[in-house]
């Protein structure tokens, strides 16, 4: 305390900062990246446990034995389905009430607010069956969800035909103490986000849905099944919901513990984990995992049916069986099993799940990366901002320099007008502003004077106002009050470092992947950006560090660590399709990406390009 409250200690302390801004600036970048890469080596990480004492133990005896049935009904459903061509609600009702479930059904529709050229589709309407398993032993308060979207083709049959025989078994069994809800929602995520909505009484989308005339109790935990074949060589587990949402780490590692009880190869991000840590092959695996996940999360999308029930506040997880070249076979009873262990474990819950971790990254299935290891390297990064703020505001409020004459430098004591920073600010926000709202607004007469369709118009509006924005801001200091001050961008500047820092730390609180990311792009933009650097050179540099570019980087990018590289023209296309779907998310779900985007991040990267053309 001594070193800030003794003037002369605390102003040599400041003379370091800002003499050795620079350098410490751009330590502080390279030990960030360091350490968010250091993450994935597995002496830096954290053993898995089970948190929940309710779910700590897997001593239950699963006895699930109808695995042939379950296909065999799979098979039923799936002609069903093509018969009727959709979803079969009448099969699907009477199938659930000869197995004594209260059956209900629910009807909804969603007009799209441009054509999703992905699915094909812009009317929505569709019908929800859902059977509840009433608890023999308990009041009825709370609920636990399985469901199994009715996907269009052959995807999926299976996944209906293991959960209509898991509610057969279950039925037969009296150790129930929750409600157990057997749902089949048709449209994937939009039929989910309708029952959801009326199952809370909330519409926060503007979704017309008929209300439901059955429910169970609060839901505590929900799975959601996708299976589509008879045999599987493993099991995934999606854990990415809506705005980087994730359940509870325990949800996890009851899944995990599970899958090593059965002897069920188990994967996350569909990869097996590898026990060559110490080797550079080990690491490698473990660091494209780890990132697979971080790309995932920050894209903000709902990644499975389970996404939509995080912002309930309940616990859900995707297991997505998957079918590969492997020797290992599971049939379909070691999943109805490893499905049973899990639900009585649920069953067994006394409070919600809430004892374990909420921010977290997972390098594999068996160790996991808390908050408090993986922030710092987002600390170091933000930490930039603070210095570059600290140096701006001592060049700032100290003494111009004296000339020779005795007399001061004009210009430097001349202070900067307010208008000269409130015009880009406010014009920057602007174009922010028509970048979130004009693509949507638009389409129709866009579509009416370019040989294009709805989808392409809403992209290409909102690639022309982001474009468009380069310019429109350009000078802006300088329309109404004439020529800027040396101090007058210093002041911006000083203004836009302390708005991306405070933007960027909110982000990572809420979603650490999306604010690491604008991190690594932004932050060198707010460190190097003066009127003063080169200006083509710094332009370039300036755009390719842009959020347009971040996107486009990130989908190539996504694509390697996927495995399936592609050319640049099928990456473009690519590009496009993700800008499309990031604002039908939006619009659809509730994702808060796009106008994270749109209002604040390119209004702030604005400001920068604003203050490297000042005169």
């Amino acid at each position: 305390m001594g070193l800030l409250s003794d003037p002369n200690r605390r102003r040599a302390l400041i003379n370091l900062l800002t003499r050795l801004n620079a350098p410490i600036c751009a330590l502080c970048y390279f030990a960030g990246v360091c350490w968010f890469m250091g993450l994935a080596f597995e002496p830096f990480t954290l053993r898995t446990y089970m948190s929940e004492n309710a779910m700590g133990s897997t001593m239950v005896e699963e006895r699930f034995p109808s695995g042939e049935r379950a296909l065999a009904t799979g098979k039923e459903f799936a002609a069903h389905k093509k018969k009727v061509g959709g979803m079969p609600v009448d099969w699907l009702v009477k199938t659930m009430q000869a197995q004594g479930l209260e059956v209900f059904t629910q009807s909804f529709s969603r007009t799209l607010p441009f054509p999703d050229e992905n699915k094909e589709r812009y009317i929505v309407k569709g019908t929800n069956v859902y059977g509840i398993l009433r608890a023999p032993r308990a009041p009825r308060t709370e609920a636990l969800v399985l469901s199994a979207p009715c996907s269009p083709g052959d995807n999926n049959n299976q996944a209906v035909g293991l959960l209509l025989g898991l509610a057969h078994y279950f039925r037969s069994q009296v150790f129930w103490a929750k409600d157990i809800i057997f749902l089949v929602n048709e449209h994937d995520l939009i039929g989910m986000q309708a029952w959801l909505e009326s199952y809370h009484h909330t519409n926060t989308t503007g979704m017309d849905w008929s209300p439901l005339q059955g429910r169970g109790g609060s839901i505590q935990a929900a799975l959601s099944l996708e299976l589509s074949s008879d045999v599987i060589t493993s099991l995934d587990i999606i854990l990415e919901g809506l705005n980087g949402q994730l359940p509870n780490l325990d949800l996890a590692n009851l899944f995990y513990a599970f899958c090593q009880k059965i002897g069920v190869l188990c994967t996350i991000q569909g990869r097996l984990q590898r026990n060559d840590w110490d080797s550079v092959s080990g690491y490698s695996h473990a660091v494209q995992t780890m990132m697979l996940m971080v790309m995932k999360q920050a894209s903000g999308r709902p990644w499975g049916d389970h996404g939509l029930f995080l912002r309930y506040h309940i616990e859900a997880a995707t297991i997505k069986g998957i079918n590969s070249f492997r020797q290992y076979k599971t049939d379909i009873t070691t999943v109805g099993r490893l499905l049973e262990g899990m639900f009585r474990k649920l069953n067994n819950l006394l409070e919600r799940l809430h004892q374990s971790y909420f921010f977290y990254l997972m390098p594999s299935l068996s160790h996991f990366v808390s908050i408090g290891y993986y922030m710092p390297a987002f600390g170091l990064l933000a930490v930039i901002l603070l210095l570059r703020a600290l140096d701006l505001w001592v060049q700032l409020v100290s003494p111009p320099a004296v000339a020779a004459d005795g007399v001061g430098d004009i210009a430097q004591q001349s202070s900067p007008g307010v208008l000269s920073v409130l015009t880009p600010l406010v014009i920057s926000h602007l174009t922010g502003a028509a970048l979130y709202i004009l693509p949507t607004r638009f389409q129709e007469i866009a579509v009416e004077h370019f040989p294009v369709s709805e989808t392409e118009a809403v992209v290409l509006t909102a690639i022309a106002v982001y474009t468009a924005g380069l310019a429109l801001p350009h000078n802006t200091h300088r329309l109404l009050s004439g020529e800027g001050t040396e101090q007058g961008w210093r002041v911006l500047k000083l203004v836009a470092v302390l708005y991306l820092a405070v933007l960027l730390g909110c982000t990572a609180l809420i979603n650490f992947s999306l604010g690491f990311i604008l991190a690594l792009t932004l932050v060198p933009v707010a460190a190097f950006v003066t009127p003063h650097v080169p200006k083509t050179l710094s332009a370039v540099v300036l755009v390719i560090l842009s959020p347009a570019f971040t996107l486009l980087f990130s989908v190539f990018f996504f694509q390697e660590l996927e495995e399936m590289p592609v050319s640049f023209q099928d990456g473009w296309l690519l590009y496009l399709s993700v800008i499309s779907q990031g604002i039908l998310d939006h619009y659809l779900y509730g994702s808060l990406v796009y106008p994270l985007i749109a209002l604040m991040v390119y209004p702030c990267w604005l400001l920068f390009w604003n203050i490297l053309f000042w005169k």
